[in-house]
């Protein structure tokens, strides 16, 4: 394509400095990224120009935005990728798929974003294995939406990789683009820079004072500065441009574009509509244009265009500018645009590119329009098949507006709203849901609508409100025969979970009511339908029931074969009301530790991450519980950190529990206060109940009874589904500890009926070792050791160590003194090895009043690793590939070598194979020792 030469780049030296350096660093390997901001003309396609001048012996790759583009799913990333596509087929499996569906080139299970995003992480990584790539986005706040994503997604985990990305973003409009990536904001030139650039494009010399004049009006905007003296002589400049006040007012981007608006104005017709046939579509093609001109009987002649500067022609079309394409496009009359995307519609072929067929024809026509809605109906489909789902919402919602019968245009809506909903806009989900409810629908989509409405109220607060929607839309899915009722109960009886009720018209209780009565078809999953069964008898029968009937769920969930993507979804959304059924009334850590792996594995099978952030954090509560509180903190910063790039608020549950089992008091005090005014502001009360567990098992820790069992009361007398029972334990020893029996005792009794059914270690040790602290003599040691016995056996070593520590305060305080000792040896060395600083500290405190003498811990090489290291380091040692981790991590494989040669280096060896000896540290203590000190 013909272009010119680039303006002189006056006046820039910081900005051309710091793409030097970036560049520099990119030869030598070292991933950069900068975002380059400011308003429309200030220069950032000038530099990006500049960049890619200066980019010698690195291969350059690009791609920019438009506005007629942004409902096109992944069109800005096809067109970024194209030079690469070759070595798509040397991407691992799951890679490969999603990029070929998102690109079109095969069908295939709707693509995640950011199982994309890792595609292109490693296509981009591949390439950049024979030379540094480097990645230039113009107009990024006009990709497509899905594309605008992943490019943020890549450049947020490009760690190792010889890959640089340099974004041009014109605010205001991008402002909520690519937020908190390195930026190099652009602003107007100094005055002298302006004045010498305004001097090169002026013909003769200007006064000073008009000088000054004109550089101000300007603001240096190097783009303005050239198009108002564009053409014009000294004389014509000096008494100013705009002789109107209101032009002052205006900004400066909006005075460049009428100036180019004004130049149109002297063009002949057919050069107008020229330029308009090429402002409506944005891919430049030459051969489309003249299509398109000729079916508007439009003979092409593009010099005056050429000559006043707007735009150049070759094999592609190319504006000088963005300005002028909007210029031209809003300058003409409503029914010349029109016209022209019909004609654009017809010169599309309807084979080769549909989508973008269906686009111009919806902008041909100004009333409503069957053929032309089903149009972009299917082309919403065929976004969704791409994983497109932002792009799916506008194509319906414009389907809607041109559907002439009430009946499909209701439907057509709420589909709308449902794609507006999963692709994260709540509010115009609401729009079209409201438009939905205007139109007549059928049973069945009444009850789509309605739980809709309820799961948008329980996005934006997780209060009590969103239940009695969703068990009405369950009902009606049951009054319609539906099989997505019993689903919908289960996402009742889940926010109620979150909601913190069990009894109440609004509570779980009455979720599971409503469920056993109603009636519901089989959902298709027997997984499903099971533990619907099982946690609605926990809730509406009692405990001896509901027991059971929620461990014949089990199989089936951790067994039942997922095979499609909609399955597997369906079975992660269920997830969280197994797990918290199976913590917190079967208190069955085998099935935690089952269900929480598979949710990890599935989530990152699909490459779910909005999956896979809770599923860590339920799987960081195994390694809590079974003493690894290192791999527990790995998957915490990993959930974190999929927070972070997903825009999803973090889980503070698991974050809490593992400060307070390690007594790091002042970390857990700032998350309890930040939980509770989350909990406040969104209505999430199990968060208030969770921190009165939370806190009872630091300040127990700590030794501080007194604040402990108010603390743990607040979460015995919490209303939930979840924490109730394990703040029962916390209590029972605050209460013991502080003299308040009949307070312990009442717990007691409520202890043993919640543990009554649950046929498992860890609810039959805390139940004896709570019994214990209310008994005395034989009664008493035989309950502490069946404790022991109880918890080693179901793998709770938190538990074990704890009860190991209550039985030796027990025996030295009732003068068994030796064997105090071993006991109180067993839980120090125990919480010392997990971390558990706080408890550690007390079971140190009771040893030396026995007399003994405490040894200091040695410090193990394994914990110089960080925690991405050591997970990076555990994957490698169990064999699995570099690629194969990469995928796992949602990392490139260069990326997890750099972090390797960093493992090796601390660890004190040189491959992978020293890997396993390395890290062979000894097992926590909790599950070997304790196993030493259970009675026979």
């Amino acid at each position: 394509m013909a272009s010119s030469p680039p303006p002189i780049l006056i006046g820039r030296q910081h900005e051309c400095a710091v793409l030097d350096q970036l560049l520099a660093d990119l030869r030598e390997g070292n991933p950069r990224v900068r975002v380059i901001r400011g308003e429309a003309g200030i220069g950032k396609s000038v530099l990006l120009e500049y960049a890619a001048d200066q980019a010698s012996r690195v291969t350059v790759t690009r791609t920019r935005g438009y506005e007629a583009d942004m409902e096109l799913p992944y069109a800005s990333l096809h067109q970024l990728c194209a030079p690469f596509l070759a070595e798509v087929e040397a991407l691992p499996g799951p890679q490969r798929d999603a990029l070929r569906v998102a690109f079109g080139m095969t069908s295939g299970e709707p693509p995640h974003r950011f199982l994309v995003g890792l595609a292109v992480l490693s296509l981009l990584a591949r390439a950049s294995e024979a030379r540094p790539v480097l990645v230039l986005v113009d107009d990024a706040q006009w990709l497509d939406q899905v594309s605008l994503q992943t490019l943020e997604f890549v450049a947020r985990r490009l760690l190792a990789e010889a890959v640089a990305m340099i974004f041009a973003v014109r605010d205001p409009e991008g402002e909520a683009s690519l937020v908190g990536l390195p930026e190099l904001r652009v602003g107007g030139l100094d005055a002298v820079a302006a004045e010498d650039l305004l001097m090169t494009a002026v013909n003769g010399r200007l006064e000073k004072r008009v000088r000054d004049r004109f550089v101000a009006e300007m603001h240096g905007n190097p783009l303005a500065l050239i198009e108002f003296s564009r053409g014009r002589n000294a004389g014509e400049l000096a008494y100013g441009l705009q002789p109107d006040s209101s032009a002052m007012q205006r900004t400066v981007s909006s005075r460049i574009e009428q100036d180019f608006a004004s130049r149109l104005a002297s063009l002949p017709e057919p050069t107008r509509m020229l330029l308009l046939i090429a402002a409506a579509e944005p891919l430049g093609d030459a051969r489309l244009l003249f299509r398109a001109a000729a079916s508007l009987k439009i003979t092409p002649d593009a010099a005056p265009a050429k000559a006043a500067g707007l735009i150049e022609f070759g094999e592609s079309v190319r504006f000088r500018h963005p300005l002028v394409r909007s210029a031209v496009y809003d300058q003409a009359d409503p029914e010349e645009r029109r016209a022209v995307h019909g004609a654009l519609a017809d010169a599309t072929d309807p084979a080769l590119d549909p989508d973008r067929r269906a686009w111009h024809a919806a902008q041909a026509v100004d009333e409503a329009d069957e053929e032309v809605a089903m149009g972009l109906e299917q082309a919403a489909g065929r976004a969704r098949q791409r994983g497109g789902v932002a792009a799916e919402a506008v194509l319906l919602q414009r389907a809607a507006e041109l559907t002439p019968t009430p009946w499909a245009r209701g439907r057509r809506a709420l589909a709308a709203a449902e794609a507006n909903f999963s692709a994260a806009s709540p509010d115009r989900a609401t729009e079209q849901a409201t438009l939905a409810e205007l139109c007549p629908l059928s049973p069945l989509d009444r009850a789509r609508l309605a739980r809709l409405r309820a799961r948008i109220l329980f996005a934006r607060s997780r209060s009590d409100e969103a239940a009695p929607l969703l068990l009405d839309a369950a009902a009606q899915f049951a009054g319609a025969a539906s099989p997505l009722a019993r689903e919908t109960y289960l996402e009742a009886i889940s926010a109620t979970i979150f909601a913190g009720r069990v009894h109440g018209p609004a509570g779980a209780r009455a979720a599971a009511i409503a469920s056993r009565g109603s009636g519901a078809p089989p959902s298709g999953s027997k997984a499903a339908d099971l533990l619907l069964s099982g946690v609605s008898a926990l809730l509406a029968d009692d405990y001896e029931t509901g027991g059971p009937a929620l461990r014949r769920a089990l199989e089936p969930l951790a067994n039942e074969e997922l095979t499609t993507r909609e399955a597997t979804v369906r079975w992660l959304l269920s997830a969280p009301v197994a797990l918290e059924a199976f913590i917190h009334y079967a208190w069955d850590l085998n099935a935690w530790d089952t269900l929480s792996s598979r949710a990890v594995r599935l989530a990152r099978d699909i490459g779910a991450l909005g999956a896979l952030q809770p599923a860590l954090v339920y799987a960081s509560g195994v390694h809590i519980h079974t003493g690894d509180f290192a791999e527990a903190a790995r998957m915490i910063d990993e959930a974190d950190a999929i927070a972070a790039a997903t825009g999803h608020a973090p889980h503070k549950y698991a974050t809490l529990v593992l400060a307070a089992w390690r007594g790091d008091e002042g970390i857990a005090a700032d998350f309890i206060k930040d939980a509770r005014a989350s909990a406040a502001q969104r209505g999430e009360v199990s968060l208030l109940g969770a921190t009165g567990y939370i806190q009872g098992v630091l300040l127990n820790g700590l030794a501080r009874y007194d604040e402990a069992l108010a603390a743990a009361r607040s979460g015995v007398e919490h209303d939930g589904f979840n924490f109730s029972g394990l703040s029962l334990v916390e209590h029972i020893e605050a209460a013991t500890r502080c003299g308040e029996l009949d307070q312990a005792r009442t717990s007691l009794g409520r202890l043993i009926e919640f543990t009554r059914a649950a046929d498992s270690g860890w609810a039959r040790g805390v139940t004896a070792r709570s019994q214990a602290l209310l008994t005395d003599g034989d009664e008493a040691d035989d309950l502490y050791r069946l404790a022991i016995k109880e918890l080693t056996h179901d793998r709770v070593a938190v538990e074990a160590a704890r009860t190991h520590l209550l039985y030796g305060e027990w025996l030295r305080r009732s003068r068994h003194r030796s064997l105090a000792r071993e006991h109180l040896r067993m839980a120090h060395e125990m919480f010392d090895t997990m971390g558990a600083n706080a408890f550690a500290e007390r079971a140190r405190r009771e040893l030396l009043a026995t007399g003994e003498h405490v040894r200091a811990r040695s410090t193990k090489p394994v914990t110089a690793l960080t925690p991405q290291e050591s997970q990076i380091a555990a994957l490698a040692a169990k064999g699995m590939t570099n690629p194969s981790i990469g995928a796992e991590l949602f990392i490139s494989p260069h990326t997890v070598e750099w972090h390797l040669r960093k493992v090796y280096t601390k660890l004190g060896i040189n491959s992978r194979r020293a890997l396993p000896d390395a890290l062979a540290v000894e097992s926590p203590a909790g599950t070997r020792n304790a196993s030493a000190m259970s009675p026979t």
